[in-house]
């Protein structure tokens, strides 16, 4: 076991290419151990502190879950009940809440409001969504495109629809692990390269036409066209995403072995045919679940370091 200094998962790009693999290492280790019943607690007698300003199920029941089977505990608390959303500085908030518990999960808006929890916060703090990322994600569908298809470096991953925090976080991905993203978003919902701190060239590349971005893809994944906090744009979204639904002429231009996923939840006839997410290529139940076997694996690795049993 490696000792480590505190560290925060804010963004794709907080860990290094090495860190990654290593997640990926273990999550592989955690999920066998957590299919063959093998009890795990390496996180007895810890908690986690889980604060949502934003609704969700996936990220609650992964990290909820996977607490628990990593022996520790949980602390849920919401906008509603906590002062968070109320008057309290996010700094003061932070100092106290750190001094509780030994690590912090934050599902919320603004990337700002993360940053700063975490530079008062005395324990690693997580990034479990926000506008401009989603690290944990794109942490579990690279682990379900290993599992099914072996390393992932060299290959390319279209991405089709909104250019938002999904997309941001791909693109820190691709830079870091040695693959390329097509992008194709509708013409104003491009990805902020700003924002992802990426420059579009050997790992990134836009294109204007959907099927042109998911020609030879060895992934084609896509999201919801209204992602939560821009609900007043739905109509308008509706109108201008109507090309960039994935269907099954995009699949079939990508490779023949390609895969489909989304992060969920899904709105069929919408950013995805039927056909295609409850097809023969889709694995998007495996990457659902795969987000508590990563988060376990993260988890671990921010409280632990290197654990090698």
């Amino acid at each position: 076991m490696t000792a480590m200094a505190i560290k925060h998962f804010l963004q794709f790009s907080d860990f290094s290419t090495e860190e990654h693999e290593w997640i990926f290492q273990r999550a592989a280790v955690i999920k066998r151990k957590f299919k063959n019943y093998e009890k795990y607690h390496p996180l007895a007698d810890r908690t986690l502190a889980m604060i949502f300003e934003k609704a969700s199920t996936r990220t609650r029941v992964s990290f909820e879950a996977g607490m628990y089977q990593l022996g520790g505990s949980v602390v849920h608390l919401t906008t509603g009940d906590s002062q968070l959303g109320r008057a309290e500085p996010i700094e003061d908030s932070a100092k106290v809440i750190s001094r509780m518990v030994d690590l912090v999960m934050i599902r919320t808006f603004g990337q700002d409001k993360i940053a700063r929890f975490a530079e008062h916060s005395r324990v690693p703090v997580i990034n479990g969504l926000t506008n401009e990322f989603h690290p944990c994600q794109i942490l579990a569908d690279i682990f379900t495109y290993i599992e099914h298809r072996g390393s992932i470096k060299g290959r390319v991953v279209a991405w089709v629809g909104d250019g938002n925090n999904m997309a941001n976080t791909w693109l820190q991905a691709a830079a870091l692990l040695g693959f390329t993203v097509h992008v194709s978003t509708p013409s104003g919902y491009e990805v902020d390269q700003a924002v992802a701190g990426i420059r579009s060239g050997d790992s990134f590349k836009v294109f204007k036409d959907p099927m042109e971005a998911c020609r030879g893809a060895d992934l084609v994944t896509t999201d919801v066209w209204t992602s939560m906090g821009f609900e007043a744009e739905n109509e308008q979204r509706r109108e201008a995403f109507a090309h960039w639904c994935v269907d099954t002429e995009m699949m079939k231009v990508a490779r023949p072995d390609a895969l489909f996923m989304h992060c969920l939840p899904a709105h069929r006839g919408e950013e995805v045919e039927a056909e295609v997410i409850d097809g023969p290529q889709s694995v998007v139940w495996d990457e659902a679940e795969n987000r508590m076997h990563v988060q376990k694996a993260l988890m671990e690795y921010l409280l632990l370091g290197k654990v090698t049993d």
